[in-house]
């Protein structure tokens, strides 16, 4: 991971409690972003696109995340903090990092604290960002399906079942499920999530969004099922001259979807322009692999935690070690998986079979998948549809196996290699039918 330049994590002190943070990129624009619900700064970096978004982002500002007390990595307490602790916290990282005046961009529940803090600190506050949020959390459910529905998500709590609202893009792909899952299960206890809902149930903050003097930008998705649309108009109408842009599609989550639309519009909120994104963009033909660790769960219970962790720092270092000796280029590791590529198929077709060899050996069976086509390139990572389509392919692996696509047979004519056929497939969210093969020397 360090490869990857991922940001460190500090600690910033407020009163008694540390207060984890990051930050990425050294932008003239300082730009703090108030988490949601929950977080977790160091494994969000899992999440597909959450941190391409923060990039891109830090291609104009220096980027902050952290987690609020209670949650991540931040000191756990007793109770769930107020509005004016979360504001404490925020004040305290911007004093520790030397930020006199920052962008503010809250989202979802950090909305709401996002409006207060501007308010209460205009000196402090140059732009403020308002996006898939609400003013008065309790009209997003009635009071009558409240209760219910309170003890429905912490019974749920750490199996990605809220998945199914706050990111339904990827609700259908179990490795997504699995990585969410583990991302609630890190950032909070069942217990501290009863008790921050219970406390954010009586949030309200439309009395003072007529006060913002800030120059203020909402940003809202149609198709937001965790918050409605009309909840995000009615954060927007009483904040003067506020500027509402609403998206056709995507999910709650801001690093899903159409991400560089909305990270365009927020450089240009902020700089007056929008050209960041299009000068770091770069369009190349490679082969993408994807690996997954196969029951990397049942795995991780029979082996333990410290044990798990040594077997797993044995994968990434057999991942680099393997990807180098075929001249591939490790993206970043998945946390049971790999995501590389190469510029030649052939070589990366023995790179997912010796990669295979090499695991068995510390007994973790994987599954790999291929396929050859254009990928963009911003900075560290890689996205557009050929990422998509391996990812797909190993969907469709079973254990200790190499699935690729036709075209990757099509391109390793003569190479050596044997193919075997697995049958034409759907892959969701891919038009027509695929036929892949299983790979072997």
């Amino acid at each position: 991971m360090n490869d990857f330049m991922l940001p460190e994590t500090h600690y910033a002190q407020s009163g008694e409690v540390s207060i984890a943070y990051q930050v990425m990129g050294d932008g003239p624009i300082d730009m703090v972003v108030v988490p949601g619900l929950f977080s977790h700064i160091e494994y969000m970096h899992e999440m597909t696109g959450y941190t391409a978004f923060l990039r891109r982002l830090s291609a104009f500002a220096r980027v902050v995340t952290f987690d609020k007390r209670g949650q991540g990595l931040s000191d756990r307490i007793s109770g769930a903090p107020s509005l004016e602790q979360r504001m404490d916290d925020v004040r305290a990282i911007m004093d520790t990092i030397g930020s006199r005046r920052a962008v503010l961009m809250g989202f979802s529940e950090g909305c709401a604290m996002s409006a207060l803090f501007a308010a209460t600190y205009p000196e402090r506050i140059s732009h403020l960002i308002l996006m898939s949020g609400f003013a008065r959390s309790a009209a997003r459910v009635s009071e009558d399906t409240w209760q219910t529905r309170l003890e429905q998500l912490v019974k749920n709590w750490g199996s990605g079942e809220l998945i199914k609202t706050v990111s339904p893009s990827q609700a259908s792909m179990p490795e997504a499920v699995a990585r969410f899952a583990k991302f609630e299960r890190l950032s909070s206890s069942p217990g501290a999530i009863r008790t921050i809902l219970s406390l954010n149930r009586q949030i309200d903050v439309r009395g003072i969004l007529p006060t913002l003097q800030v120059p203020t930008l909402v940003l809202h998705r149609r198709s937001d099922i965790q918050v409605p649309i009309a909840l995000g108009r009615e954060l927007a109408e009483p904040i003067p001259g506020a500027r509402f842009i609403e998206y056709p599609d995507g999910d709650h989550v801001f690093w899903t979807g159409d991400t560089e639309t909305v990270a365009g519009d927020i450089e240009e909120f902020v700089t007056g322009h929008r050209d960041s994104g299009a000068d770091e963009l770069e369009r190349v033909l490679a082969t993408v692999l994807f690996t997954d660790i196969v029951d990397s769960t049942r795995s991780a219970v029979a082996m333990g935690d410290q044990r798990w962790r040594r077997t797993l720092d044995e994968h990434d270092q057999l991942a680099q070690q393997v990807i180098g000796r075929h001249r591939g280029n490790l993206i970043k590791s998945t946390g049971d998986g790999i995501l590389a590529t190469f510029d030649g198929p052939g070589r990366a077709v023995r790179c997912a079979l010796a990669f295979g060899s090499a695991v068995r050996q510390i007994g973790l069976p994987v599954r790999a998948g291929l396929h050859t086509g254009e990928i963009e390139v911003r900075g560290k990572d890689i996205g557009g549809i050929a990422v998509h389509a391996a990812a797909r392919v190993m969907g469709h692996c079973g254990s200790d196996e190499v699935l690729v696509s036709r075209v990757v047979t099509d391109l390793v004519a003569g190479a050596g290699l044997k193919f075997a056929d697995r049958g034409s497939h759907e892959l969701k969210g891919l038009p027509g039918h695929w036929d892949l093969f299983a790979a072997s020397l």
